[in-house]
């Protein structure tokens, strides 16, 4: 009998928390951890929609909430595609994985690959296509082309221009000449008119580009070279040449890569210009040393250092004996902290393995804000 008036008496008790505006919601929302999102578009089909909404990350980025979060590029050996995915960590603490982000399709990319605030471009895919992905919802937007075709592009961004640069060819002299156009991504349009450089001998193969004080850095791997966009001046960088650098990232104005070769995560100061490894960095290195690590990339990741490497060994699948990779992929946080005499040391703040699969190499490591 009492359990049948408790029940009566809820079901005519007002409810407790009345509906609030949409825009109130958002701002409650704005200010809860991301991580916690995946569980809260569980209470109810309203707090998805919400959760989902574009809405919602624009009042995150003019409350000053948005927070740098990894993105990973995969390439799937066996089916041929590659897929994104985003590090979600789990509520309470919990642990750190990667999670398939199903909205953007698997796709065979040929392309520059870069963030910029809350969103990731893809210049040159599909030759000369420019896709722009919203990473606050996962929605991706067709851009205009570039003004003209580029093979072998690189490209970074300063003060929200993309300068892309890469081979043309000249149609005049019947050969290849590199070539630099770029993008407005306050406006969305390519700049008119492509920047020829004739004055100088700008190496082969460019394999990165980085920006760092207000100039690009870009290497072929013997030679490395300084654009400056201001003097509109292209020279070489004798210092940065004496290091193989690929992979690199820039924090603070120093540029960081890590050296497969030798197993040091390297340093180059732009002011100083010189060299230097950073020390600590615990089991971190000692992971990255393996010789079953297949390579360690870096991002910038709110000023500190992000990594991301993979440790693999040869597996038989169960049946036919047919060998396979299993794949460990690692993700660390690393602090960063210039000491008396201008050395820099590393702080690990976390590092877990966020992922086990086969057959799977990381392609792209970025950090977006979101």
């Amino acid at each position: 009998m009492t359990s049948k008036t408790e029940r009566k008496m809820k079901s005519q008790a007002p409810a407790l928390i009345m509906p609030l505006p949409e825009d109130v919601m958002f701002d409650i929302l704005a200010r809860v951890p991301r991580c916690e999102y995946p569980t809260l578009s569980l209470v109810s089909k309203q707090f998805r929609s919400l959760v989902a909404s574009p809405g919602l990350y624009v009042r995150r980025s003019s409350l000053g909430f948005t927070e740098p979060c990894f993105y990973v590029l995969l390439y799937d050996n066996k089916s041929r595609d590659y897929r994104w995915y985003t590090l979600y960590r789990e509520a309470n603490g919990g642990k750190r994985r990667l999670v398939l982000i199903h909205s953007l399709p698997a796709k065979k990319l040929d392309a520059s690959i870069l963030s910029v605030g809350s969103s990731i471009y893809l210049i040159g895919g599909g030759r000369d296509g420019v896709l722009r992905i919203y990473c606050g919802c996962h929605t991706v937007e067709h851009l205009p082309n570039m003004p003209s075709h580029m093979s072998l592009r690189i490209a970074d961004v300063i003060d929200g221009r993309i300068y892309v640069i890469g081979n043309s060819f000249d149609l005049m002299k019947k050969k290849k000449k590199k070539a630099m156009v770029v993008f407005d991504t306050k406006s969305q349009m390519w700049e008119p008119g492509m920047i020829l450089r004739r004055d100088i001998d700008l190496g082969k193969t460019w394999y990165v580009c980085v920006a760092m004080a207000d100039k690009l850095y870009t290497t072929d791997y013997h030679k490395s070279f300084v654009y400056k966009p201001k003097e509109g001046k292209w020279e070489r960088e004798e210092m940065l040449s004496s290091k193989a650098w690929q992979d690199a990232c820039v924090v603070d104005d120093v540029l960081y890569y890590y050296d497969n070769d030798e197993g040091e995560l390297r340093a180059y100061d732009s002011n100083q210009r010189r060299w230097g490894v950073v020390k600590g960095m615990g089991d971190v290195l000692h992971m990255t040393r393996s010789p079953n690590c297949t390579g360690t990339t870096s991002t910038s990741y709110g000023g500190k250092l992000g990594l991301c490497f993979s440790i693999g060994s040869r597996l038989p699948y169960p049946k036919g004996g047919v060998w396979c990779r299993t794949m460990k992929i690692w993700c660390a946080e690393i602090s960063l902290e210039r000491r008396q005499g201008g050395d820099i040391w590393g702080k690990v703040e976390w590092c877990d393995r966020v992922m086990t699969a086969d057959n799977l190499d990381v392609k792209k490591f970025l950090a977006v804000l979101v």
